[in-house]
């Protein structure tokens, strides 16, 4: 499957932003790119569930947040070993997925540490100041048969985990038995490696030693077999030479004592950014492991694959600042930006496709690309853009609406089979915002945070027919704007009230005491409440009021010549 990208729009969507994005995915789709899916990054509202109502679709999948996570990067198909088993095992894995560490788990999966190949490298490396470690094995007599592929012919208590030492049975038979002397090792923990020396095996069968292995698949002789099983002595035979067999029983040695428990381990929802940090502070590994509550091995990475780009992509539809974007928008690739706003700080690693028009909506882009394409949308979708088209541009009664808006509502108004006034007035009609939302939620309804210079603000905006349901609620809109101001830090919030009837708005603002005098509009009520005649664009006509007024307070000049 094609790697999805996601189309979305602002944060605390309003009906443009969502139509829009519903749009696009449906225009990429058309276009046989069909890895392209909507969403939304905030909640519906009455506005936009009766316009999705109408035109039977359902909302766009939510995504609250794009922030790259352990589990965008980790190997989920991990390969690893349990506890109880071999070297052989261990170096039979690594070679064969050619890789330098194993996750070491329990049956029940939970992580106990992970053995690398250097720690087996180590095992096997001679050292010849502690000749006993060279031909030391801890393992057990079924493991040896299987690393060798050997034939049993007597085998004892052969599941049982031991201490046991290697030895090549090559000496003259008259030294043979001295072994055990100057080693100070027990013939019950003894293995003597030998070929066909019935003298040999005759000695080590007498001693007791724990396992005598026949080697180049050679015969022993039947009574020797027989002394072997009364004695209790066990008794292989091996295809290998004797050298390669000794080579083998040590790597039938058990992990256990080799795993290492010095673990990093991570959640699979921690963020890549706190992980990265995290990372650099510690101690290199090999890997590190992704485990869940339990303990239970999910997957690893190491610190190559959290420099990878990760594989989310997004389109921006309706926006292009980060302050207002889907957190964690900034960690991923943005592919694609579509939109009707003015330019804000944004930086992308790459080139990308970015479409800005001063038209009244972003649904009047993406319909121009139907257009030009000579694709026709599905009379749904088609209805779905006028809704964007409508909503944002007031019913083409906006300052922000262009002669191309009418022409594009106009196009779609054919294939949607949908007359412009009568969905404009269900749209309007869907319910006031304000009454059916907590005065929290109405401020970030349609919230948007912009930054200028050192100043950093929000505006909000609602329709309402009239402001009878405004007057009602201003004390708690103004305590909500205030609790806005502090939890984000912000220098002030506004929201900005407009009547659709009458083409006039209100501004509710909260805040910076040095900015809020400076507003020449009528006041209502000084200092909070202001008369916007017609005003009813955030866009067009608000924001660069406000910015005027950032601007003669960077400057220094007096209240009142903004």
């Amino acid at each position: 499957m094609s790697q999805i990208t996601y189309v979305i729009g602002h944060r605390n969507p309003d009906a443009d932003s969502i139509c829009s994005a519903i749009a696009y995915a449906e225009f990429k789709q058309q276009r046989g790119e069909e890895s392209y899916v909507a969403a939304r990054c905030g909640n519906s509202n009455a506005r936009i569930d009766a316009i999705l109502h109408r035109f039977n679709h359902p909302l766009p999948l939510f995504l609250g947040d794009v922030s790259p996570r352990v589990r965008d990067i980790m190997v989920r198909d991990v390969v690893k070993i349990h506890l109880g088993q071999t070297c052989a095992r261990a170096l039979e894995l690594i070679d064969h997925h050619d890789i330098r560490l194993l996750p070491v788990v329990s049956e029940e999966g939970k992580i106990s540490g992970h053995i690398s190949v250097f720690d087996l490298g180590d095992y096997f490396i001679p050292k010849v100041r502690e000749p006993r470690s060279m031909r030391r094995v801890e393992t057990c007599l079924s493991a040896i048969v299987e690393a060798l592929q050997a034939r049993s012919l007597v085998l004892n208590n052969e599941h049982a985990v031991e201490e046991l030492y290697v030895k090549i049975g090559a000496m003259d038979i008259r030294s043979f038995g001295k072994f055990s002397e100057s080693e100070n090792i027990p013939p019950e923990h003894t293995i003597i490696v030998v070929g066909d020396r019935w003298d040999i095996h005759q000695k080590s069968i007498q001693t007791g030693v724990r396992l005598l292995v026949i080697t180049g698949n050679l015969e022993i002789d039947p009574e020797a077999v027989e002394l072997a099983r009364q004695k209790g002595v066990s008794v292989i035979v091996s295809p290998y030479d004797s050298a390669t067999t000794a080579w083998i029983i040590r790597s039938a040695s058990i992990i256990d004592r080799m795993v290492r428990k010095d673990l990093v381990t991570f959640s699979p929802e921690e963020r890549l950014s706190e992980v990265r940090r995290k990372v650099a502070a510690s101690a290199s590994a090999l890997a590190y492991m992704v485990v869940d509550d339990a303990g239970r091995l999910l997957g690893l990475f190491t610190k190559t694959n959290i420099l990878r780009p990760v594989d989310t992509r997004l389109v921006l539809v309706d926006h292009n600042e980060m302050s207002q974007a889907v957190p964690g928008a900034p960690e991923v690739t943005i592919s694609e930006i579509i939109d009707h706003h003015r330019l804000g700080a944004l930086h992308t690693q790459q080139p990308i496709l970015f479409i800005n028009e001063p038209v009244g909506s972003t649904c009047t882009i993406v319909a121009d690309l139907f257009r030009r394409d000579n694709l026709r949308p599905d009379p749904a979708i088609a209805g779905i853009m006028m809704s964007g088209i409508i909503s944002d541009t007031l019913n083409l009664q906006s300052p922000t609406s262009t002669p191309k808006d009418q022409s594009i509502l106009t196009w779609l108004a054919d294939i949607a089979g949908v007359e412009p006034n009568a969905l404009a007035d269900l749209i309007f009609s869907s319910g006031s915002i304000i009454l059916a939302q907590s005065p929290a939620e109405v401020i970030r309804s349609d919230f948007k945070v912009y930054e200028e210079e050192k100043f950093r603000f929000s505006v909000s905006q609602v329709e309402e027919l009239g402001y009878t349901n405004f007057w009602n609620h201003a004390p708690s809109l103004a305590q909500a704007l205030e609790q806005l101001v502090r939890s984000e830090g912000l220098y002030f919030s506004a929201l900005l009230v407009t009547d659709i009837n009458s083409q006039n708005s209100i501004l509710l603002i909260k805040g910076s005491a040095e900015f809020i005098d400076r507003i020449s509009y009528q006041p209502i009520e000084k200092g909070t409440i202001y008369d916007l005649p017609g005003i009813v664009s955030r866009k067009k006509q608000l924001l660069p009021f406000i910015t005027s007024i950032l601007a003669s307070i960077r400057v220094g000049a007096p209240a009142g010549e903004a």
